[in-house]
């Protein structure tokens, strides 16, 4: 499962990078990745003028978009856009951060923190 991933690079700014999510578990649910640990489960609703200038991810977290448009800019000025059904790994816990804006409505997401 292809995924995107907002990290820290060694210029302590943010970048972008497509994963993949190995779904290496085949039964008949279907195919699945192993688990993860996780530490809870934040509900998130945004109106349509959202927008969060730069900040960092405040800890390792799945961003799951439900409803809207969100799109997240790194210092370089690099857009990404997360539609309904997009994850983002959230890893900028350091350095520049990203900035994040509704760009299609109001929105609903879930955020997933790891362990």
């Amino acid at each position: 499962m292809k995924i995107t991933r907002v990290y820290t690079g060694e210029d302590n700014r943010s970048h972008f990078e497509d994963i993949e999510i190995p779904l290496t578990i085949h039964d008949q649910m279907g195919s699945k990745s192993e688990i993860q640990a996780t530490a809870g489960v934040i509900f998130r609703s945004t109106d349509e003028e959202y927008l969060y200038d730069f900040h960092n991810a405040p800890c390792r977290q799945y961003v799951v978009n439900l409803e809207g448009i969100l799109e997240l800019e790194v210092g370089s000025g690099e857009k990404r856009r997360l539609n309904p059904g997009d994850v983002l790994l959230g890893e900028d816990v350091t350095g520049e951060g990203h900035i994040t804006r509704a760009v299609g409505g109001p929105g609903r997401s879930l955020f997933i923190p790891l362990e």
